[in-house]
């Protein structure tokens, strides 16, 4: 289960206006590399609509079947807001309806049923 959270407004190349609606994970407990604690997180996604702002607005809060999943892509520079750092990464999030698996869910699937 996801919750709509935020959205925010997109221009296309060609000018053209559209709507992102901001999801966001369950919450997560995820071991801090830089201080050996756990943290509290929790992933988010953006997902395409046809949606005007009203509805938009009208839909924060709301739940929507599926979960954020992580996906590896091309390596990408990133700037870390906070700290103008700027990162490589290779990897981002995705939302995924219910019933629908990324390559990685079916790739950790078929190495969990090889091994088991």
């Amino acid at each position: 289960m996801v919750r709509i959270i935020n959205y925010k407004q997109v221009q296309k190349e060609d000018g053209k206006k559209f709507y992102l609606l901001e999801v966001q994970g369950g919450i997560e407990m995820v071991l801090s590399k830089a201080t050996g604690q756990y943290y509290a997180t929790a992933k988010k996604a953006a997902v395409s609509t046809t949606f005007d702002e009203e509805t938009c607005k009208g839909l924060i809060g709301s739940d929507m079947s599926g979960k954020v999943a992580k996906i590896t892509t091309e390596p990408y520079q990133y700037i870390i807001k906070e700290s103008g750092e700027e990162v490589t990464l290779n990897h981002k999030y995705i939302y995924l309806p219910e019933g629908v698996e990324s390559s990685e869910d079916k790739l950790a699937k078929q190495l969990e049923e090889a091994f088991a």
